[in-house]
C-alpha cells in the first residue's frame, strides 16, 4: 500500500511548513518583512509551495526526487537562522521549566546524577556515538535517494516531519541544555574529560549549535526513526547501528546536552514518524 502516492501535499511539507510559516508570522513583527532571516524564512515557503505544484503538473520520477532533495537543504538553512531568529520573538530561555519537569518526573536532573559514572573511556565511546549522527544522517540520505521512489517518499516524509515539529519545539520552548544554562551547569563537579574523540566533538556541537535546540532531542527522535526505519528496509545498517545508536541516546544525557523530558519528547516524536509510514511499503529490502 502506497497512501501517500496521490496526496497532493505531504504529512512532512504539512508540518516543515507550519513550522516555517509560524515562524514567519511571528518574525515579521519583530525583525520587519525585508530582515534578512524574514526573508529566508519566506523564500523556504515560497520555494516549498513551488515544488509541490511543479511536480503535481508532471509528476516525473526526477521531479519527485527534486522535490524530496529540498528538505535536507531547507533544514540546514532554517536550523542555523534559528539562533538568530528565536530570539526576535522569545528572548527568554526555558531551562528552568525543563529542569521543573525533570524534576517533577524523576526528582531531578538526569545529568547530575549520571556524573557518578564519569570515565574517560566512557566519556569517549558516547562522544563518539553522538558524533556519529552527523555522518550518519548523510550515509543515510545518500542510501535512500538511490532507492526506489515509495521507500524514498516514507524516509523523507518521516524524518521531515519529525524536524518540521521539532523546529517548531524549539521555537515554542528554546532552552540551552544543562551544559550551557549557568544555573544547572554550576552544579557539575566532575568534568567529562577524554581524548581526541571527545575534544572533537565539543568542539563541533560548540561550533554548531544554535543555542536554542533542545526540546524535542532530535538527535534521539531522529536516530530512532531512521533505526527502525533501517530495521526492515535496510537491516544491514540497523545491526551496525544498533549499539552506536544505543549510546546516542544515554549520551544526551551523559554529555549534558538534554534534559530527560527533551529525550522522552524525541522518542515520542519518532514514534508519531514510524507510525505515519509505516504502509509505505517497499517491495523489497537491500
Amino acid at each position: 500500500m502506497k497512501r501517500f502516492e496521490s496526496w497532493p501535499v505531504l504529512p512532512h511539507e504539512i508540518a516543515f511548513g507550519g513550522f516555517l510559516a509560524a515562524t514567519l508570522v511571528r518574525l515579521i513583527p519583530t525583525l520587519g518583512f525585508f530582515s534578512p532571516v524574514t526573508l529566508l524564512y519566506l523564500s523556504l515557503l515560497v520555494v516549498a509551495v513551488v515544488l509541490i505544484f511543479w511536480c503535481w503538473k508532471n509528476p516525473g520520477d526526477l521531479r519527485w526526487r527534486v522535490r524530496f532533495g529540498f528538505y535536507p537543504l531547507a533544514m540546514n538553512a532554517a536550523y542555523f537562522t534559528l539562533g538568530a531568529a528565536i530570539p526576535a520573538f522569545h528572548p527568554g530561555k526555558e531551562d528552568g521549566w525543563l529542569q521543573h519537569l525533570d524534576a517533577t518526573l524523576i526528582g531531578g536532573n538526569a545529568s547530575l546524577w549520571m556524573q557518578r559514572f564519569t570515565h574517560p573511556l566512557f566519556t569517549n565511546f558516547l562522544s563518539a556515538c553522538y558524533f556519529l549522527f552527523f555522518p550518519g544522517m548523510l550515509v543515510c540520505w545518500l542510501h535512500y535517494f538511490r532507492r526506489e521512489l515509495p521507500v524514498l517518499r516514507a524516509f523523507i516524509i518521516g524524518q521531515f516531519t519529525i524536524y518540521g515539529l521539532g523546529f517548531l519545539g524549539y521555537t515554542l520552548v528554546p532552552a540551552l541544555g544543562p551544559h550551557l544554562d549557568p544555573a544547572l551547569a554550576s552544579q557539575f563537579t566532575v568534568a567529562l574529560d577524554g581524548g581526541w574523540i571527545t575534544r572533537l566533538n565539543q568542539q563541533v556541537v560548540a561550533s554548531g549549535s544554535n543555542k536554542v535546540d533542545v526540546f524535542p532531542s532530535l538527535h534521539c527522535a531522529i536516530s530512532v526513526f531512521i533505526l527502525l526505519f533501517d530495521r526492515t528496509r535496510a537491516p544491514h545498517r540497523f545491526r551496525w547501528m544498533l549499539m552506536p545508536t544505543i549510546g546516542l541516546w544515554i549520551a544526551t544525557i551523559y554529555l549534558r546536552y538534554h534534559y530527560f523530558v527533551d529525550v522522552l519528547a524525541g522518542f515520542a516524536l519518532a514514534a508519531f514518524a514510524v507510525l505515519l509510514v509505516r504502509s509505505e511499503k517497499s517491495s523489497a529490502s537491500k
